[in-house]
């Protein structure tokens, strides 16, 4: 059952408190009451409720002096204040101060539910907003950044020199070589790094829902927009929004990124209020987007803004001797969470090191949990490590007919084919999905079941 909206009535007129407390909990709503100031601030201090309905004239303080100290007690309450004849002024000075609205008393219970819904509207949106803050400032995950080959090497030190500034980067690599852990660590090192960090999976959404979540929405904007919503840019405001596979974004959507990058300013799906943000923007793609822009698939001026600096991942088939270090930290990382003491024995590393590698750093990790998962000894040997790893040289597909080699399982050749079809694409999902014969959200799906999204 859905819980009530809580309200806290803050009025020394012991009959108006009964009379109202009355009609508003017959309306739907729980309410609490106070009878003074110092009550008040008591009330909210341990109920927190989700609005407020204070008098101006309280025995012990006026209202303007209750209305600070419960704006310190509970930032995220809303406060609407009861004003009676003459007391206009004051009640106009009061949202000077913070709070949300104000209503003549008497008041019509019509007009006092209207203020009440936007107070509450707006009052959800305020906690939704400081949750995901509070969630979306990742820690400097620089340990997790693993390697010491050359070109590891070259993007740890452009990583260095490019996060403390407020430039656009573009981040491009193969799927799952670390392009979003590039993203965290830039932001981590930069000046915004106690701010969000809000990451867009570009291409998990389809069109509508995309601009919906990246700008927001006003209710009834669209069927099913029942309230307000902020946008992440929103959300991100002070810090950085990673976009990630930015390349599969519309040509409508790619209009409205250029135009928030150009003015810092966007305005609701269904609004007209222009709203102005201070966000850093991170983009990565595992598409060419020159190439894009060359055949008409992308904006040629959004290009040049997201890549004010360009930053590329090296697969891991490019990173020798990266991949003893890797297997090591995910050991380490894995018997710390299995509570275990394995290791990869040097036969088994041996297979490791042979390998293409396809999904990367991301695939990488996928097989090393597996094999720790499945292995019963305190070392992994090959025989733990999945088929296809153990079968299929570095670099080599599944064989086509009339070729000698280990027969491979259906999930190894659909997996395969899937690989081959992206790369006669260059990337483009929309077109492998086609040539496949299968929805871009199937094809989306085992991307992801295979570690080959990142």
């Amino acid at each position: 059952m859905k819980p009530r909206p809580s309200i806290l009535l803050v009025d020394d007129d012991e009959a108006f408190r009964m009379v109202m407390a009355g009609e508003l909990e017959r309306a739907g709503y729980e309410v609490a009451r106070a009878a003074s100031g110092g009550e008040a601030i008591r009330a909210v201090a341990d109920r927190q409720p989700q609005v407020v309905l204070l008098d101006l004239n309280l025995p012990d303080m006026t209202g303007l002096q209750v209305l600070e100290k419960l704006r310190a007690a509970s930032p995220t309450s809303e406060v609407i204040m009861l004003t009676g004849h003459g007391s206009i002024d004051t009640a106009i000075q009061s949202i000077r101060a913070g709070a949300f609205d104000y209503v003549s008393k008497p008041c019509p219970l019509d007009e006092l539910e209207v203020r009440l819904e936007r107070a509450i509207e707006r009052q959800s949106l305020s906690r939704r907003a400081t949750l995901l803050e509070r969630g979306l400032t990742p820690p400097d995950l620089g340990g997790a950044f693993v390697g010491q080959s050359p070109g590891f090497t070259r993007v740890a030190e452009l990583i260095a020199r490019v996060a403390p500034s407020d430039s656009a980067v573009l981040i491009t690599g193969e799927t799952g070589s670390g392009k979003e852990i590039v993203a965290k660590l830039i932001h981590a090192r930069s000046l915004r790094r106690d701010r969000p960090f809000v990451v867009v999976e570009c291409a998990a959404l389809q069109e509508s829902l995309l601009q919906s979540e990246l700008f927001g929405h006003e209710r009834g904007a669209f069927t099913g927009a029942d309230r307000a919503k902020p946008g992440l840019f929103e959300v991100a405001h002070g810090g950085t929004i990673f976009l990630d596979e930015i390349g599969e974004v519309s040509a409508a959507t790619q209009v409205k990124l250029l135009r928030v990058l150009d003015t810092s300013t966007f305005r609701h799906v269904g609004g007209t209020t222009e709203i102005k943000v201070d966000v850093r923007v991170l983009a990565a793609t595992n598409r060419d987007l020159g190439a894009m822009v060359r055949q008409g698939l992308f904006r040629e001026d959004l290009f040049y803004r997201l890549s004010t600096i360009s930053l590329h991942v090296p697969p891991l088939r490019e990173r020798e001797g990266d991949i003893d270090l890797l297997v090591r930290y995910f050991v380490s990382q894995l018997n710390e969470r299995f509570g275990c003491r394995k290791e990869v024995g040097e036969a088994a590393l041996d297979v490791l090191r042979r390998h293409g590698w396809p999904g990367n750093v991301r695939e990488l990790k996928h097989v090393v949990e597996a094999a720790l998962v499945v292995c019963d000894g305190p070392e992994v040997r090959p025989e733990h490590l999945p088929a296809a790893v153990r079968s299929t040289p570095a670099g080599t597909l599944a064989p086509t007919p009339g070729e000698t080699g280990p027969i491979q399982t259906l999930d190894e050749v659909e997996r395969d084919h899937i690989r081959r079809a992206l790369d006669a694409v260059v990337g483009h999902r929309g077109q492998a999905a086609r040539a496949l014969g299968i929805s871009e959200r199937n094809l989306y799906r085992k991307l992801r079941e295979y570690g080959w999204l990142g």
